[in-house]
């Protein structure tokens, strides 16, 4: 271990690798709320955050485990599944009369067309602002899920339409 006279002991989440605070300090900077979008190994997490000094507050969430109320009974980690927690997400925080925020992608890598794009992609669709690059979102065919089977586009519009109707 280091050691000296000038060693700095790092933060504990900066340690464990869960925060990069230079990254964070940059977004709470903007004074908006963030959306923070996390993939776990079974589902997928949004979350509309407002910066407070005594602890972050959580004003709207939505899980891809929420989509089994709207009929999709399909895997809960892909990219349609993704877009449709966003939408769904969208939909929530649009009733909260909150006109925009930022994206917050945490640790994760960023990847042209990836899960928490396609998130940020149903998020844009209910009509939710968030300011990103039109380059980065996954093609509409990777969204209806065209890449899984055919017949999952039928599945992706019946239950974005599901969404609709119940919200």
């Amino acid at each position: 271990m280091s050691g000296g006279y000038r060693y700095k002991v790092p933060f504990r989440r900066r340690r464990e690798n869960k925060t990069n605070y230079h990254k964070r300090l940059k977004l709470l900077s903007s004074k908006k709320p963030r959306v923070v979008v996390r993939k776990t190994n079974k589902k997928i997490i949004i979350q509309l955050i407002e910066y407070n000094p005594t602890g972050d507050i959580v004003l709207a969430s939505a899980m891809s485990s929420e989509l089994s109320l709207y009929g999709y009974n399909q895997n809960k980690r892909n990219i349609p599944a993704a877009y449709l927690t966003g939408f769904l997400f969208g939909l929530k925080v649009k009733k909260m009369d909150i006109d925009e925020a930022i994206l917050d992608i945490g640790l994760n890598t960023s990847i042209k067309g990836s899960r928490i794009y396609a998130a940020l992609k149903g998020i844009i669709d209910s009509g939710f602002y968030v300011k990103h690059s039109p380059e980065i979102l996954p093609d509409d065919d990777l969204i209806k899920g065209n890449h899984i089977d055919k017949s999952f586009s039928s599945i992706v519009d019946k239950v974005k339409k599901e969404i609709i109707t119940i919200t």
